[in-house]
């Protein structure tokens, strides 16, 4: 009879208690699928009395994580969270130690995973993490496996359902952002410190994963520019559906001319569209795959059912034997990426002024924009009375970032204008 898969797990919160959930109760079931049985031998967790849904009473218990890299076992499922501390200390004392590892931390990866890449292959074990890019969507799995034979263009998607779940309130409501992220957090769709999630870091460490699968690079967050979502306004979100657009925080990378572009930032989706059709706390990825065409993946990001069945799916095909590079390539081959400079991007924007009504304040902002060479698609402007605040809103057609850049921050000094201009490029969904 073939051994056992021993699996010892870091971290039994939302997920963790999922997982070994699933291993001990769905055991059976798992071992006919994997040609072996697996078995949970080892916990280590925070709190050793935390009530929890699963009998853990059996299992060896571990006050330090840490430990775990020394006990007989094949595999650790880190699932503790954080770029560096015990989570970062166990992969790497693990991977030493010869163990597999499955992990659902794309902080960790997204600033070591080059590091670990090459121990893992330096030592001849696997460093899973389909749960750390997208939740239940294996798109790990499709860019690493699946979508190899023409390469890949590009990947964008909504990666924060956090985020999605505000704008897609936004929308329904007309309620501000302040408003919904408070409703959100009482909801437990957002954390009590949202910043990650809201500031975009959290789709950018996810999008650092996804570029070096797509891409063949070294993670690299210093090249992603991130924009979180805290200036969008109701206003934004009404004139794009006006325009026909659903505002949506997205990742993209994208292979141009001058490199690759990536980025995070609120975007205006077409209507319609797989991308804009995305609604509350989901996540969805659409992988540019050359001749094959576009690939489209939705599925819930986050919590303990998605997040588990992720991590089960890694330690199964462990437990079949596939032991291959991280990233889809040997780690010596991980080449740093060739950043696109951000101010040749193009793309045709959204640009919203709130200005004073008074006579030639629409002349002023034309004028800034013709000198930048930006030509205009369509405008909406609502008249108040006179001397009061008025929004003006554009969408250009296709410019360079740089340019509109330059123009946004002539417009800005005019004490016509007041408050920041807002530009929010348009994606075709």
């Amino acid at each position: 009879m073939t051994a056992p898969l021993r699996i010892a797990i870091a971290g039994l919160g939302t997920v963790g208690g999922g997982v070994a959930e699933v291993l001990l109760e769905r055991g059976q079931d798992l071992a006919e699928r994997a040609g072996r049985p697996v078995k949970l031998v080892g916990i280590s967790a925070r709190d050793r009395n935390k009530s929890r849904k699963s009998d853990l009473s059996s299992i060896a218990w571990f006050d330090d994580c840490r430990a775990l890299a020394t006990i007989d076992a094949d595999v650790i499922v880190e699932l503790i969270g954080g770029e560096d501390g015990p989570a970062y200390e166990l992969v790497k004392a693990a991977l030493g130690a010869r163990k597999h590892v499955v992990t659902a931390n794309k902080a960790l990866l997204a600033h070591h995973g080059s590091e670990l890449a090459a121990l893992a292959e330096r030592n001849g074990v696997a460093l899973k993490f389909e749960a750390a890019a997208a939740g239940g969507i294996p798109i790990v799995k499709a860019l690493r496996e699946s979508l190899l034979a023409y390469g890949i263009d590009a990947v964008r998607g909504i990666l924060n359902g956090t985020c999605n779940y505000i704008l897609t309130k936004m929308e329904a409501t007309g309620q501000s952002f302040g408003d919904v992220l408070a409703e959100a957090q009482k909801l437990g769709f957002a954390e009590a410190d949202p910043t990650l999630d809201i500031g975009g870091g959290d789709t950018a460490h996810k999008l650092a994963l996804l570029s070096s699968l797509a891409f063949g690079a070294a993670p690299d967050l210093s090249l992603i520019t991130v924009e979180g979502i805290e200036h969008i306004t109701p206003e934004d979100i009404g004139y794009a559906r006006e325009f026909g657009y659903r505002v949506k925080l997205l990742g993209i990378a994208r292979r141009t001319a001058d490199g690759i572009d990536q980025r995070v930032q609120p975007a205006m989706v077409k209507a319609g569209t797989p991308l804009a059709d995305v609604e509350g706390p989901f996540n969805a990825v659409v992988a540019h795959a050359g001749a094959a065409g576009p690939f489209f993946l939705e599925g819930r990001g986050a919590g303990e059912a998605p997040t588990a069945s992720a991590v089960i799916a890694d330690i199964m095909d462990l437990a079949r034997g596939d032991v291959g590079p991280v990233f889809g390539r040997p780690a010596g081959t991980l080449k740093p990426l060739r950043a696109a400079p951000p101010e040749r991007r193009k793309s045709a924007y959204y640009l919203r002024f709130q200005v004073l009504d008074v006579p030639g304040v629409l002349a002023e902002i034309a004028g800034h924009l013709a000198q930048s060479e930006i030509s205009i698609q369509s405008m909406v402007q609502r008249a108040r009375s006179p001397g009061e605040a008025v929004s003006i809103v554009m969408i250009t057609h296709e410019s360079p970032q740089g340019a509109v850049t330059r123009a946004l921050n002539a417009i800005a000094a005019s004490d016509k204008v007041t408050g920041r201009p807002c530009m929010i490029p348009m994606e075709a969904g």
